[in-house]
């Protein structure tokens, strides 16, 4: 079973060969807990997770091997078992990454659902998932922890009618007999501690199947509460097989995670896919890569630890790079981005300063994780990399009558995916069999639209040229533009709104809006953003500018025209960006064949250096011309 399970996978040629073989042929265990349970009885004593409290104790981890991981898995799963989570059944977790939320987070998926929530949302938002989940078990940060999300948790568990409310303890403290502070109308404890007493040898319950459902991920892209994706275990566990199978993964390989685990990112590509070769993850502490303090000794981390690969989006490889390199880092074979667009000058800096080349990927919660993956030793410029194993791409458009039609090999449209990673729907509601699933008009004949504009050649090598959907990406974080909008329509003397995606050097886009006013109003931006900031359910969707204009740019059939707001948008960005420039004659932000350019301007003669490596920081699409 051997080579079944792990093909040659060096190359972009290597994936006829690899699909010769049915994914069914190749031994994938059924389910995340049969990959678990694998991993722990091929490498019982390997240390499977290293734990950091914080950025400041890299040095002081929590570690467990695969056999005590296993063992702790089983203990937490018949804990939630025991509280009546069952197969259709979630337990809602909200917290910042510790020891013990990996264990939860698999247990969950063991015993029931798991439903992992950005403590970051709005109260009403988390109590909304939590009902549409299913979840009969909260499992959040205890005070110790992160007294804010214990404080958020408790009010949240009352809204949503959950009973059981399960508190964690930071990484490295130990089991603690005493209790949370109690809490009227809810059972409260600390979950290692009500878990100590289960079985760690078993899981006393009935274990899920392939077509179970494993886990359900928010996701931005709703007026309301965001949407609620369906994972299966096939689902998880064959893209995270697709990832571990990238050949330059080795049995001795170590990853490290710092991204949360609300985020599948971090689920699939750091959590899952280690397990399948028995790869050491070196988790980084509640804070993350916020934590400045990581950033302050990441070399080192990697130098302690022997990191070989690592996961993050293009904000964390730009910060990265101002962190001079002060160890031995010759480890650390790539580094892994995705979530959003990848600037050209963050790559070429982040390489340069480092000798770590950058694998791109691109991918979305509806097809579980990842999609598509560059490769090291063969880069195609402007390609976010080849489709992955099993993984069908191809573009479409919809005709009159709204059907799709195919395009042809090269030709741009929307980006439809097929395969195994698709997800079975959105959950809507719940009914007596569990959650009811929709597709939202997002399925069609077991494929995927992405929303995403692409072009797709003959290797299976995806180009993006555009965003069909109006998702904001900041720093990797989908933004709904519908939350901004709605939250500034609510404002009484705004007319009309629209928000869009401000190119941003850091952050890759920062939202920001345009408005139009009731007459003879007198209400300032400044009183306007103020109003979004107050109102909006995250900061991160609280919009930079909001621009007032005569009147929103609509189609010739009056529907909103984003690309224009877009494209002023984008000249706003690189006006700034540019401002001390003298030889820049004036930027120009136009919409070509649903593209937004941003056209600069440049005297005769100019040298064109600084500005191409300012515009290089960016992105976006752009060009010089000469005047």
């Amino acid at each position: 079973m051997g080579d079944l399970l792990w093909p040659t996978y060096d190359g972009p040629g290597d994936l006829a060969a690899i699909e010769a073989v049915p994914l069914a042929d190749r031994g994938l265990p059924g389910t995340t807990y049969e990959l678990l349970v694998r991993a722990a009885s091929l490498w019982p004593e390997r240390v499977a997770l290293s734990v950091m409290p914080d950025g400041e104790r890299w040095e002081q981890p929590s570690e467990r091997t695969f056999a005590q991981l296993l063992a702790d898995v089983h203990r937490y799963a018949n804990l939630f078992h025991a509280l009546g989570v069952r197969r259709t059944d979630g337990v809602a977790l909200l917290a910042p990454n510790c020891d013990e939320l990996i264990t939860a987070t698999l247990a969950a998926q063991l015993a029931g659902i798991a439903a992992p929530i950005n403590s970051g949302l709005s109260g009403e938002h988390i109590a909304e998932l939590m009902r549409r989940s299913g979840a009969r078990v909260l499992v959040a940060a205890g005070p110790e922890l992160a007294p804010e999300v214990w404080d958020h948790a408790r009010a949240c568990a009352r809204e949503a009618g959950i009973g059981t409310l399960l508190a964690l303890r930071p990484t490295g403290v130990g089991a603690s007999e005493e209790k949370p502070f109690p809490i009227r109308g809810l059972q409260v404890a600390y979950l290692s501690a009500r878990a100590a007493e289960q079985p760690y040898d078993r899981f006393v319950g009935e274990p899920p199947s392939g077509n179970d459902l494993a886990a359900l991920f928010h996701t931005g892209g709703t007026t309301g509460a965001p949407k609620l994706a369906a994972h299966t275990h096939a689902n998880e566990v064959s893209d995270a097989w697709m990832i571990a199978a990238i050949g330059v993964l080795d049995t001795e390989s170590v990853a490290f995670a710092a991204l949360p685990l609300f985020h599948v990112n971090a689920l699939v590509v750091t959590l899952l896919a280690p397990l399948f070769k028995g790869h050491r993850a070196v988790w980084a502490g509640p804070l993350g890569y916020r934590d400045t303090k990581l950033f302050a000794n990441f070399w080192k981390v990697v130098e302690r630890y022997r990191i070989s690969f690592m996961s993050g989006v293009p904000t964390i490889y730009a910060a990265l790079t101002d962190r001079s390199v002060d160890a031995d880092i010759s480890s650390l074979r790539f580094a892994l981005v995705g979530a959003s667009p990848l600037p050209t000058a963050v790559r070429e800096r982040f390489e340069s300063a480092t000798g770590v080349p950058l694998m791109e990927g691109y991918g979305l919660t509806e097809a579980t994780c990842a999609s598509a993956r560059s490769f090291v030793d063969c880069p195609v410029p402007g390609s976010v990399g080849q489709r992955l194993p099993y993984q069908q791409v191809k573009t479409i458009a919809l005709n009159a009558d709204g059907e799709w039609v195919d395009l042809p090999t090269g030709e741009a449209g929307v980006l439809a995916i097929g395969g195994p990673t698709v997800f079975p729907g959105y959950v809507v509601d719940r009914g007596p069999g569990g959650p009811v699933l929709d597709g939202l008009g997002k399925l069609r004949d077991g494929w995927l639209d992405t929303g995403d504009l692409a072009r797709v050649d003959a290797e299976g090598f995806v180009h993006l040229v555009g965003r069909a959907k109006d998702l904001i990406i900041r720093g990797g974080h989908n933004i709904d533009p519908a939350v901004i909008e709605t939250v500034l329509l609510e404002h009484p003397a705004v007319t009309a709104a629209q928000a869009v995606g401000r190119p941003d050097m850091h952050a890759g886009e920062v939202p920001v809006a345009f408005v139009t006013l009731a007459p003879d109003s007198s209400t300032t931006t400044e009183e306007l953003c103020a109003w979004a900031t107050a109102n909006v359910f995250e900061q991160a969707a609280a919009p930079k500018t909001v621009t007032v204009l005569d009147a929103l740019p609509l189609t010739h059939v009056g529907k909103p025209f984003k690309p224009a707001l877009r494209a002023e948008a984008t000249r706003v960005a690189v006006t700034e960006a540019l401002r001390d420039l003298p030889t820049v004659t004036g930027v120009r932000g136009v919409v070509e064949e649903g593209t937004v350019v941003a056209v600069v301007g440049l005297a005769r003669g100019a040298d064109e250096t600084t500005a191409t490596d300012v515009l290089n920081r960016f992105a976006i699409t752009w060009r010089l011309e000469l005047s």
